[in-house]
């Protein structure tokens, strides 16, 4: 049988990719131009990938989990989720050995940033594989073209793949074994490495089973006999790492938000678009088999419990395949007088659909997209106050938590993960948790004892991404007990009828509110009876606001060297934690937690 592409075997037809004699090497100037086509798409998948990745939504709660056990595999060190996240051991294993072959960790400002620059790794090795793929079933290089713009530009991928997905490293197992599959000259190393790369895909993601069909279809339309062998050396694969190697098994994570609805907000173009094309391409012989596997992937968003998001992280860059070779199918149907004709005729109609979907995406997704200016977020600034306030203390933390506090240098030993309360929990000084704790303490009992005599001290963010911190083992308020917060509110009336002390607008306000710490109130009213006191403020401290708690640090101006004296000659009690200059005057720092009882209502 004449060696010609796929698409040719499969479409009973050649696909003409370049002029000359059968058999010869394309010119120099075409295999270039291909480059340069290959090179701007990636450039462009690349560089919209890195922008995305500071958008602060869509956010998924099981990158956690695979963060925390990628960090915990490159560090040698062990972790359990909290269950619900899934289980990738194959998968952890691959995004550890890049954070630990690129140094991910050591260069990212946050432990979530350097797995997710794994991930736009796979995004690039997919756009490159499906570039490939395209070309060995018979599309035209604008054709291929414009199947790698839809799954670079469009906002949906941009959101979807820049989560922390184990989904989106075995769909590029999947598309490497269907490279290998479509290769016009492959021999046998081929297909037993065709093999592997499905094997490796499956470990890494269950819903991979859904991509053998297409393999299969395209192994038997190819070598029957080679089918066989691939579907023996993969079973032998699934044998020994469902049998002897169970540790290998993965299990899909639990289903959640954001749901299906969800993502197609994101671009609603494409997600029509890609339905139809579903469809349609049972009709083109090139894609049929992918729009196979395509419609039994689609299938299992029907099942109750399968992850939408991880069905469309499969889907996702398979789908552009299909109407890229429904639309040439349709334009190549043609006299050969008029194939040129249709041929150009085709691109131009190919152009129109893909800016419809372009620009619809732009209109609906990218403004949701949208990278935020704060790159830290609500965990960077737990950890930075925990870092500040509770160096060194036993921490009972979430997973993303264990993630971040980990990779900022906090002792493993002394972070304990949401599992280590199966029974109860460890002891701990502080937690530190997301918004949503209900499911936590529904699944492990022991954490509502926990919570029972917790206090919020700092809350960072708002809505889905809270973060609180609370102080554990803190004793009920005593109902007998005078009202701390009403003794600070009539000792800063008094303090703002002083005619020795001069305050800011806002420090008046605080003081009247009853939002100051007790302990400057106390020596704030000491030291206006040696000499006149400006406040300037009283600066909030990260967080601590939205806990409730009051206000802890105060800016003295004006004899910056008498109060400077006057706090760091302070005792037991009223000893600050710092005093330093700041903003032409002296910043008092008291620490956490001033006992109760320093003020009489």
């Amino acid at each position: 049988m004449p060696q010609h592409s796929l698409g040719a075997t499969v479409a009973g037809h050649s696909p003409a990719m370049f002029a000359g004699p059968p058999g010869t090497r394309p010119p120099a100037a075409y295999r270039l131009l291909s480059l340069d086509i290959v090179l701007a798409l990636l450039a462009l998948a690349g560089g919209l990938r890195v922008l995305s990745l500071a958008a602060p939504v869509p956010a998924l709660p099981a990158e956690a989990a695979n963060v925390a056990h990628a960090y915990a595999l490159g560090h040698l060190t062990s972790f359990t989720d909290a269950g619900g996240g899934g289980v990738s051991p194959f998968g952890w294993l691959q995004l550890s050995v890049y954070t630990m072959v690129t140094d991910a960790f050591g260069r990212s400002p946050t432990a979530l940033d350097a797995v997710r620059e794994t991930m736009v790794a796979a995004a690039l090795a997919g756009a490159l594989l499906l570039w490939f793929l395209a070309r060995r079933l018979g599309l035209t290089r604008w054709a291929s073209a414009a199947a790698v713009l839809l799954l670079a530009a469009s906002p949906l991928a941009l959101g979807l793949q820049r989560l922390v997905l184990v989904e989106h490293l075995a769909v590029v197992w999947a598309l490497g074994a269907l490279v290998l599959i479509t290769r016009p000259d492959a021999r046998i190393r081929h297909d037993a490495l065709a093999a592997a790369c499905l094997l490796a895909a499956v470990l890494t993601s269950p819903l991979s089973l859904f991509f053998l069909p297409a393999a299969g279809w395209l192994l038997v339309r190819r070598a029957p006999v080679r089918a066989a062998l691939v579907a023996v050396l993969l079973n032998l694969g699934l044998g020994i790492a469902f049998g002897p190697a169970a540790w290998l098994r993965p299990h899909l994570a639990a289903a959640g938000r954001p749901a299906l609805a969800d993502w197609a907000a994101l671009d609603p173009g494409w997600a029509v678009l890609s339905a139809a094309a579903l469809v349609a391409a049972l009709a083109v012989p090139a894609v049929r088999p992918f729009a196979v596997s395509g419609l039994l992937l689609s299938a299992t968003l029907l099942v109750p419990g399968v992850p939408a998001t991880a069905v469309l992280a499969l889907l996702l860059p398979i789908t552009p395949l299909l109407p890229a070779g429904v639309l040439q199918a349709v334009t190549r149907r043609r006299t050969p007088a008029h194939r040129e004709r249709a041929g150009h005729r085709g691109a131009v109609l190919a152009a129109a659909v893909l800016v419809a979907v372009v620009a619809a995406g732009w209109g609906y997704g990218y403004p949701a997209l949208r990278p935020s200016a704060d790159r830290s977020g609500p965990l960077t600034e737990a950890r930075e106050w925990l870092r500040d306030n509770a160096s060194g203390a036993r921490l009972l933390v979430d997973d993303a938590a264990w993630a971040e506090l980990a990779n900022a240098g906090w002792p493993t030993g002394m972070l304990a993960a949401p599992a280590a309360c199966a029974v109860t929990c460890p002891p701990a000084e502080w937690a530190v948790f997301g918004v949503d704790g209900s499911e936590l303490r529904r699944r492990y009992p022991a954490l509502d004892t926990v919570s029972g005599d917790a206090a919020a001290t700092a809350v960072f963010g708002a809505g889905d991404r809270r973060v609180t911190v609370s102080r554990l083992g803190v004793p009920p308020p005593d109902p007998a007990a005078a009202s701390e917060w009403s003794a600070r509110t009539h000792a800063g009336e008094a303090l703002t009828a002083s005619a020795r002390i001069t305050l800011a607008q806002e420090a008046a306000a605080a003081l009247h509110a009853g939002d100051v710490d007790p302990r400057l109130v106390t020596t704030i009213a000491a030291l206006s009876a040696l000499r006149p006191v400006r406040v300037a403020a009283f600066p909030a401290v990260p967080g601590e606001d939205a806990a409730g708690l009051p206000r802890r640090r105060v800016l003295l101006t004006g004899a910056d060297d008498t109060a400077a004296a006057f706090y760091t000659g302070q005792r037991d009690l009223f000893r600050p934690s710092s005093v330093r200059p700041a903003d032409g005057g002296v910043l008092v720092t008291y620490p956490l937690c001033a006992p109760t009882g320093l003020l009489v209502p």
